[in-house]
């Protein structure tokens, strides 16, 4: 396994093997395509950013389509909610390390694939020596943060960015930091607010979604490989599953963009962490408490009231101890029976729920209430590793 070790210079890798010749020999049928496409990817290095919903999909399509070298990039375990849609995971892997999981699957699809593992979290510190000794950047997280940090690393570094998220039954692609196109800040200068925020834990998705958008991804890794067809270069290709819909939406390169624009502001790696720090944190809210400070406060045994707003079978899963459900869905029409003299911490899995449930209990008159910061997750990592995640 690797993580940060410094990139020694890439050696050659020798040609393709009789096997492999037939193995990808379909491929290499195709005129466009022949060997010299298929030697090309061979010599390729990706990092994949996230083994999740949309990272599964797109590494299992690039190892068998012969990538010479896969970079996994995540520090989460498989939990049992990922299963209908992190594609990768077998059953037998909940609770392994995601980069374990999908290394041991995708060397049994194709064992001439080199994985590289990378089992930490991405951050500023480290995005840039991570992700220097690939030659495209593929991004399947899940969040804003990342998005971001994953997008001025790869302006940073000239790497090319292929971009994909889902949220319930959309989807998006586009490619970024290529020379003269437009980068994700160039998109999105800005995180959503808050009640706009919500990742597919607390949106949902449909299953199959980040299966199409990956691939998606995979296509144009494999097109910015090759040197063939026409790269999603400016345009931000749309989804809609429920309508089965494809749209395009041009995107401009914007000469403002303190990431790529011409007066940008991102030099060197230091610069990760200044613009990192200088962006308005997707989601954060001054009425959160963290798990350490809940714990604390727990033990001063004063009227807190622990309220889960999840639903009743995640509940049953997992739960912080001495706290009362009431399922966000029905916290309008129960909130009449709660003294209001008491501190409320609300809390769900990663926090979108907790902070809307918060919302409407203010709005409520409801005076002294928090969110706990990345809910019954972020409890099971900082303070109780007894907790189930899922």
């Amino acid at each position: 396994m690797t993580s940060r070790k410094k990139h020694s210079p890439r050696s050659a890798k020798p040609a393709l093997t009789c096997e492999e010749l037939i193995r990808y020999g379909r491929q290499i049928a195709m005129p466009q395509f022949g060997r010299k496409g298929q030697e090309r990817l061979h010599r390729a290095r990706v990092a994949i950013v996230g083994m999740g919903g949309l990272g599964s999909p797109a590494a299992i399509y690039l190892a068998t389509a012969g990538i010479g070298t896969l970079g996994l990039v995540d520090c989460d375990r498989v939990a049992l909610s990922n299963l209908h849609r992190q594609v990768v995971h077998p059953d037998a892997n909940v609770g392994r390390a995601k980069t374990e999981s999908a290394a041991a699957v995708l060397s049994a699809l194709n064992p001439r694939v080199t994985i590289r593992q990378h089992p930490e979290r991405l951050s500023p510190e480290n995005a840039a020596d991570v992700l220097a000794p690939y030659d495209i950047v593929l991004d399947g997280s899940d969040n804003f943060p990342t998005r971001y940090l994953v997008n001025a690393a790869c302006v940073l570094l000239g790497k090319p960015l292929v971009y994909g998220s889902v949220w319930r039954f959309e989807g998006q692609a586009s490619v970024f930091a290529m020379r003269n196109g437009p980068c994700y800040s160039c998109l999105y200068p800005d995180p959503p607010p808050p009640d706009l925020a919500a990742d597919c834990t607390e949106g949902g998705v449909l299953g199959v979604l980040p299966g199409i958008v990956g691939l998606i991804q995979a296509t144009e890794t494999i097109k910015l490989i090759t040197g063939l067809g026409k790269p999603l270069v400016g345009r931000l290709l749309m989804y809609d599953a429920l309508g089965m819909a494809f749209r395009e939406v041009a995107i401009l390169k914007d000469p403002a963009c303190p990431v790529c624009g011409r007066n940008r502001r991102l030099k060197n790696t230091r610069d990760i962490r200044k613009m990192a720090d200088a962006l308005p944190a997707a989601g954060a809210s001054e009425d959160e408490i963290s798990p350490k400070a809940l714990r604390a406060m727990l033990k001063k045994k004063g009227s807190i009231v622990l309220l889960d707003v999840r639903q009743p079978e995640e509940h049953e899963y997992c739960r912080i101890p001495n706290s009362i459900l009431i399922p966000l869905n029905k916290l309008a029409s129960r909130m009449r029976k709660l003294g209001r003299s008491a501190t409320y911490v609300v809390y769900c899995r990663s926090g979108c729920r907790g902070d809307t449930a918060m919302r409407q209990l203010r709005e409520a008159g409801f005076k002294r209430v928090k969110n706990l910061a990345g809910g019954i997750l972020a409890w099971a990592d900082k303070v109780d590793p007894s907790v189930r995640i899922y």
